[in-house]
């Protein structure tokens, strides 16, 4: 096949890769000074900021205090957050969910004159002070971001923009010791099947979590650690990569694999309950089913193993029909499309892998080690979540730092010349006839990841999945060097390196701490210390 001509370059002023709440909030906050583009991996609401029910944690009425949420983020952290991010975020709540309700978010009022907004609780959390919409806060946070970015004249939304590798020093033309920063990305084009090159004076990384790692995840399949990955190849250090929550309450169907039942349904006095209509969380804390998500998950795993269990249930009926329908429609009316009608019957769930807790270690600012480059949300390590994150406390990750991102790089406005970058290089691969080698090893990588590295882990797990993990990366790295990049060989690549961070940061910590549970290690170290990995040192 003849080489394709490179496609022309686009520049702007701020790249950001990643269409949810932290890209889009970033954006909408720089657009007033700046040209800034905004890329999709596929469709601009396709991402995991759509997705969640739940809702937003801050404090928002009499007799909660900042020093309360602090305390419960810092305990389901297990210690091991950073409490000056802590005191930030949670300082910086009320104000971000006043621009979303500015935007238009419709938040459910309150149900007294003197409650502006009805305030849900989840576990985990000592007051109510989630603010949410029904139970599908993430679609609306989503969509009234997407559509002021829409309207803004200098944003540029592109979706199908599939994101290969930041653009580095390595990638400038012509200078052989050019200063280390990042110019930009390349990325796949989904409908001319090209790679493009989108350069900017300033990157963001927004592009959300890694738990499509696992072979069940309640993510969307785009959740595949692309952020991440390319941040470490780019020599960014990356941290606590062992802390992957898995979702106590994912529905279990035959057909319907990542269907999340959210948390409030346990905080508004759900039951979690065995086949023979028995309760069990009263055996592994006294929170019951308002324990962390950590013990309530793991609560689950041990009654599945110890009984030969494929499920466990979660009864809301007893909150009565009209709450049901009223608080939960949207759960309510999928369930009823499956043949499953909450307001009677108990719901069949499952644990499944949910959110990253680690990744590319950041400062308050969103700064990362890459001059130029900046990241919020789930794809960072910013020290709010420690060994757990609390319930409610993602998107508001992604508000808080979405606007700290923008005004840092407001703030520190650099107005030189941006490099020449070269093109994509595919001069010296073909395309592949071999693709089901991808589709293999994408279900290798996700099975070994889900039994060896899963909710309860042990030495003798983590050094398989070592193993196969060193296999898969040369495997991978052969094949993308000779082949030309497809999507699913992108995310194959990134997933394979996410799994050796995960592996290799699990294999290090000898302890239990949050999300991190080993039978080898049961107890809990004196000093809670992150987990951080060096690329520079990795590669010797």
């Amino acid at each position: 096949m003849a080489r394709r001509p490179a496609p022309d370059a686009r520049t702007f002023d701020v790249v950001i890769i990643g269409s949810g709440a932290a890209g889009l909030t970033a954006a909408l906050n720089l657009a007033g000074r700046f040209n800034v583009a905004v890329l999709a991996k596929g469709d601009v609401a396709a991402g995991s900021t759509a997705w969640a029910q739940g809702g937003i944690a801050a404090v928002l009425e009499a007799g909660d205090t900042f020093e309360s949420h602090i305390e419960d983020t810092m305990v389901a952290g297990a210690g091991l957050n950073h409490r000056a991010t802590v005191e930030f975020v949670v300082e910086h709540a009320s104000a971000a969910i006043d621009r979303l309700a500015a935007l238009g978010v419709p938040f459910n009022p309150g149900e007294t004159i003197s409650e502006r907004w009805h305030l849900t609780r989840e576990g985990g959390h000592s007051h109510r002070r989630i603010v949410h919409v029904d139970d599908a806060t993430g679609w609306a946070v989503q969509q009234a971001l997407q559509k002021a970015a829409t309207a803004h004249p200098n944003i540029t939304l592109v979706p199908g923009m599939v994101a290969i590798d930041l653009i580095t020093a390595a990638h400038v033309e012509g200078e052989r010791f050019a200063p280390r920063g990042c110019h930009g990305v390349y990325a796949f084009d989904t409908t001319t099947k090209q790679v493009q090159r989108f350069i900017g004076k300033a990157v963001v990384l927004a592009t959300g979590g890694a738990s499509r790692v696992y072979q069940y995840s309640t993510n969307p399949d785009g959740s595949t650690g692309d952020g991440i990955a390319m941040a470490w190849r780019a020599g960014c250090r990356v941290s606590n990569m062992e802390f992957n929550q898995f979702h106590p309450t994912c529905l279990f169907h035959p057909t319907v694999k990542n269907f999340l039942i959210t948390e409030a349904c346990r905080g508004e006095g759900g039951h979690l309950k065995l086949p023979s209509g028995e309760r069990f969380m009263h055996r592994y804390d006294e929170r019951l089913e308002l324990a962390p998500r950590d013990v309530v998950a793991r609560a689950i795993d041990a009654e599945m193993k110890r009984l030969g269990l494929d499920h466990v249930l979660l009864d809301i009926a007893h909150l009565g029909a009209d709450f049901v329908r009223q608080h939960f429609p949207t759960i309510h009316a999928r369930l009823l499309e499956l043949g499953i009608d909450c307001t009677i019957q108990p719901i069949p769930v499952v644990p499944a892998a949910h959110y990253s807790c680690g990744g590319v270690m950041v400062d308050l600012a969103g700064r990362t080690d890459l001059t130029g480059l900046w990241a919020a949300g789930e794809v960072t390590q910013s020290g709010l979540h420690g060994a757990n994150r609390l319930a409610s406390n993602s998107i508001l990750e992604c508000l808080v730092f979405g606007q700290a991102v923008a005004d840092d790089i407001a703030a520190g406005w650099d107005a030189t010349a941006l490099p020449a970058i070269r093109p994509w290089d595919e001069s010296r691969v073909t395309d592949s006839d071999e693709e089901i080698v991808v589709a293999h090893n994408w279900d290798e990588l996700r099975r070994f990841m889900w039994d060896y590295v899963g909710i309860v882990r042990t030495d003798k797990r983590l050094e398989r999945a070592a193993h196969r993990v060193k296999l898969l990366r040369k495997e991978v790295a052969d094949y993308y060097g000779n082949f030309r990049v497809t999507p699913d060989l992108i995310e194959l690549r990134n997933l394979v390196t996410v799994a050796d961070l995960i592996v290799r940061s699990a294999r290090a910590r000898r302890e239990s701490r949050g999300l991190h549970y080993t039978t080898d290690y049961p107890g809990l170290l004196p000093a809670a210390v992150d987990t951080i990995l060096d690329p520079v040192a990795a590669r010797g």
